[in-house]
């Protein structure tokens, strides 16, 4: 097996031991995309796009699961439970498929997409659909994992959050520092947190002469940190993180404090702008969640926050391959033509 992958990269940094198994779908170094023509519409200095879709099943979620499998499989574990509004579900399935355990995923009925149920699907998951939120379906997996013999792979697990970390590592290795601003999506609470942590690590090590500023967005219907308490029926289109009580609430705020930085919201229309800006301005498809970091980005820059002078980073958490239905469903139609070098030269005006 080639040795690569974040067990055998950063295992200096990760909680391995020497019993811990050591294999790769080949999460992490995912691409790091210098945007200077989206850069120039913002107002940043530099600008780059931390791209997590490129990992095995299309999110940043694999990075915390290898290491949160790799610890089940070391404790004898022989299944794996998650609540889920998708990316989780997927990557979750996928790495038990791999070794060969049992995924056992609680998602609320009707807030997953399908591009994320088809995956969770195909890798052979048990699917248990509940009649209420994530939260609740948190909840669930929490008791059920302390009354059975099954490991919990939600970001409550803290191996998920070092995982995690890792990607902070990867953008100092590149960078050659850490970035001055860190845009990032915020859902449950875990990626933001683990982010922090990786950046906190590498200035500790030397690693980084610097410390980024965190500003985690949230979407407007789904903003209970921002606002201050759990909020009992969040709703948006961003269905990754529509969530009304992050598991990593504290962590988050904590991130927010010591960093220097934001928790504020972006409202779904924002979030539909800045993926298609995103898309025609970068060529990068994105799902919806991930684009509340650029959203973020553009309202502050609009409000007068200068970037002109900074190097900043937005984490794009997922693929949009996972939601394409949303971009479908508000396409024009697409009218078929003739089969006639004329026919199609009018319908370019070029005739």
């Amino acid at each position: 097996m080639p040795k690569t992958g974040i067990l055998f990269k950063y295992k200096d940094f990760l909680p391995v031991t020497p019993q811990t198994p050591l294999f790769t779908m080949g999460e992490g170094d995912t691409p790091l995309i210098r945007c200077d023509r989206l850069a120039r519409e913002v107002g940043c200095g530099e600008l780059y796009l931390k791209f997590e879709g490129c990992n095995p099943t299309g999110s940043f979620k694999d990075r915390g699961m290898v290491v949160a499998v790799a610890k089940a499989l070391e404790a004898g574990s022989k299944a794996i439970i998650c609540a889920s509004t998708g990316n989780t579900s997927a990557s979750a399935a996928a790495y038990a498929a791999y070794c060969g355990l049992t995924a056992i995923i609680i998602v609320p009925e009707d807030k997953i997409t399908m591009g994320k149920m088809a995956q969770a699907i195909i890798y052979g998951a048990k699917i248990i659909t509940i009649t209420g939120n994530f939260d609740q379906a948190l909840e669930i997996v929490r008791t059920l994992a302390e009354k059975h013999s099954i490991t919990l792979v939600n970001s409550l697990n803290p191996h998920r959050i070092e995982g995690q970390k890792t990607a902070a590592f990867e953008l100092v290795e590149i960078l050659g520092d850490a970035p001055d601003y860190l845009f990032i999506p915020v859902g449950n609470a875990g990626n933001i947190t683990a982010y922090w942590k990786g950046f906190v690590e590498s200035y500790q090590t030397g690693r980084s002469k610097q410390k980024p500023v965190i500003m985690g967005f949230q979407a407007e219907g789904a903003a209970p940190i921002v606002r201050g308490y759990p909020i009992a029926k969040p709703e948006t289109v961003a269905s990754a993180i529509r969530i009304g009580k992050p598991a990593s609430w504290q962590p988050a705020v904590a991130t927010r404090d010591e960093s220097g930085g934001i928790i504020d919201l972006v409202s779904d229309a924002e979030i539909l702008a800045a993926q298609k800006l995103m898309a025609t301005r970068a060529g990068v498809f994105s799902e919806l969640a991930s684009a509340a970091s650029i959203a973020g980005l553009l309202k502050l820059s609009r409000q007068g926050m200068d970037f002109s002078r900074k190097r900043t980073v937005c984490v794009i958490t997922g693929t949009g391959l996972k939601d394409a239905d949303t971009v479908l469903k508000d396409a024009l139609p697409c009218s078929a033509l003739p089969a006639e070098i004329k026919a199609v030269e009018k319908a370019l005006s070029w005739g």
